[in-house]
């Protein structure tokens, strides 16, 4: 990526070099021909100019192109970097922004980012060497003309600082309503069901509306400076032509310069303040892509709560499954009372440990702590009787299967969603967990079969099939480790019945926690945690139910 910009960057400085051969040529050819009527002299320099003019082409195409390679590569390399990066947040981080801005920050503000950092480093750098060339060419054919022409760039200096404040301003509210016009939009099509069912279209509509006008007058204000800055450039320009002229005529008059060496002159000045203002609009290109990069920095600054140890080792086989929870305790970063307490518990393959509590008492917690996507701030968890702090997050989620309260699924096919369970799974092992699953037969009646697209989030299909399909896809995961948060939630006595079947396969000779309110299901082997939000910190806030062991104190 860097040869590509250096590519850029060195093709583009011959390019310059071969205009400012060009124009020495134009005041020779004016001088020698033109002047004198010397059809002779026309030829040898025409050619030369031909022929520079080619070399310039290629030049500039060539580097144009690696420029924009370099450039692209780059995007793709930040945006990867970005997204990688928010991969390794707490889910949380999520649930506390809106879909639509990430998405932006994404998209819109890292192309900014590349203008500057990418092709904008490279047109600064070839830019500034073509104000060099052209200058020193002017400053050869006449020094006390040069000396005039460079004492009219800080003008041009002066104006582009000027708009770049404002610029920077008008482009951060830019990036920030169109951040929040994205949400809008995002979470009006993923709710449209919702939407029509409560007649709220026309809400909706405004919304959008409201939000768009704030965009519409931040890209106003936006678009205004960046059209006043060229026209007023423009007429700084046109002062120091006029300047330059006047004072080439007096040149002319007194015998110190001639007609092509003045037209040679003011066409190195054509070249010149335009490199002159391109300098000044790079200047504008920062303010704007500061705005975007301070969006971005944001995201990147935010440090992931959780991260291997130093010393943490990956399992070299297949975890046998116990899990063991010794008087765990948790509050989350941005609380100040703690969500669970003193929770004590352990179970082996095969058994089920169900937790139960009203809203509020941790039991999605249990589910993000064994995950590690946050760590005990008491106590330890134990898998296989090692914490695990000293295994690799990768390695223990490897050994863990967790079926949602929201069936997950993405918009690929039937075959793609059950796969993601285990990526390179073979047909048949695809088929095997969907028998398994009791979802065989109704794909059979999909109009594509196992190719169907399920749509977004999985919508053309019904709940209890989602729920079968995301069991099909635990099943072929097979991890020793199961657990089930919600599984029955929106469904039917009947259905939730018909999911406790393939659900039982499912929890065979794996150790599972279900997470539930709903008990009506529960086999009589199970064990039982209810838990109850913490209120007193003297309370007792677990109790156990434990239907084989006389000992345990009833629920």
């Amino acid at each position: 990526m860097r040869r590509l910009f250096v590519a850029g960057v060195v093709l583009a400085i011959v390019a310059a070099l071969c205009e400012v051969a060009a124009i020495g040529l134009f005041g020779l050819i004016t001088d020698e021909v033109l002047s004198r009527g010397n059809l002779g002299a026309f030829w040898g320099p025409a050619s030369a100019w031909l022929g520079l003019a080619v070399a310039a082409g290629l030049a500039s195409f060539t580097g144009s192109y690696a420029t924009s390679l370099g450039g692209e590569r780059f995007l793709l390399r930040l945006r990867d970097r970005v997204f990688s990066h928010i991969q390794t947040l707490a889910p949380d981080f999520f649930d506390n922004r809106r879909l639509g801005d990430l998405m932006a920050r994404l998209t819109d503000d890292i192309e900014a980012i590349e203008e500057l950092v990418g092709s904008g480093l490279v047109r600064l750098f070839t830019t500034a060497a073509s104000v060099v060339f052209f200058a020193g060419a002017a400053f050869y054919i006449r020094w006390d003309l040069a000396l005039v022409t460079f004492a009219m760039v800080p003008a041009f200096l002066i104006v582009s600082k000027v708009f770049a404040s404002r610029f920077r301003d008008a482009a951060a509210r830019a990036r920030l309503s169109n951040g929040t016009m994205n949400s809008v939009i995002e979470e009006s099509l993923a709710n449209q069901s919702l939407v029509q069912a409560y007649n709220r279209q026309e809400a909706e509509a405004r919304r959008l509306h409201g939000e768009g006008r704030t965009w519409l007058r931040a890209n106003v204000r936006q678009a205004g400076l960046s059209a006043l800055y060229g026209p007023v450039v423009q007429v700084v320009e046109t002062v120091c032509m006029l300047v330059i002229i006047g004072f080439g005529a007096w040149e002319i008059a007194a015998g110190r310069l001639t007609i092509g060496g003045l037209l040679a002159f003011a066409a190195y000045l054509a070249y010149l303040y335009p490199a002159v203002q391109s300098l000044g609009q790079l200047a504008l290109t920062v303010s704007e892509a500061a705005a975007g990069s301070d969006r971005v920095i944001e995201i990147l600054r935010t440090r992931p709560t959780i991260t291997d140890r130093d010393v943490a080792a990956p399992l070299t086989a297949r975890s046998g499954g116990r899990i063991d929870f010794e008087d765990v305790g948790f509050t989350y970063p941005d609380r100040t009372g703690p969500t669970l307490r003193d929770l004590s518990f352990s179970a082996g393959p095969g058994e089920l440990i169900v937790c139960t509590g009203p809203s509020g008492a941790g039991k999605s917690t249990i589910t993000k702590l064994l995950l590690r996507f946050y760590d005990p701030t008491a106590g330890r968890i134990l898998l296989d009787g090692v914490d695990i702090r000293e295994l690799e997050r990768r390695s223990l989620r490897d050994n863990i299967t967790i079926l949602q309260q929201e069936n997950l699924l993405f918009s690929g096919t039937v075959r793609d969603n059950i796969a993601y369970g285990r990526p390179g799974a073979g047909m048949d092992d695809i088929v095997r967990a969907a028998v398994m699953a009791d979802v065989h037969d109704f794909i059979g009646t999909l109009p594509r079969g196992y190719d169907t697209p399920l749509g977004q989030r999985g919508r053309l299909v019904s709940g209890g099939q989602r729920q079968r399909i995301a069991i099909a896809r635990a099943i072929l995961r097979d991890a020793p480790v199961l657990v089930l948060d919600e599984p029955m939630t929106g469904l039917d006595s009947p259905t939730a019945a018909r999911i406790m079947e393939p659900l039982g396969r499912l929890m065979s000779g794996r150790t599972t926690i279900l997470i539930t309110h709903d008990l009506r299901l529960i086999p009589e082997t199970a064990r039982t945690i209810v838990l109850e939000p913490v209120r007193d910190p003297a309370r007792t806030r677990i109790r156990l139910s434990h239907r084989r062991d006389a000992t345990a104190r009833p629920v």
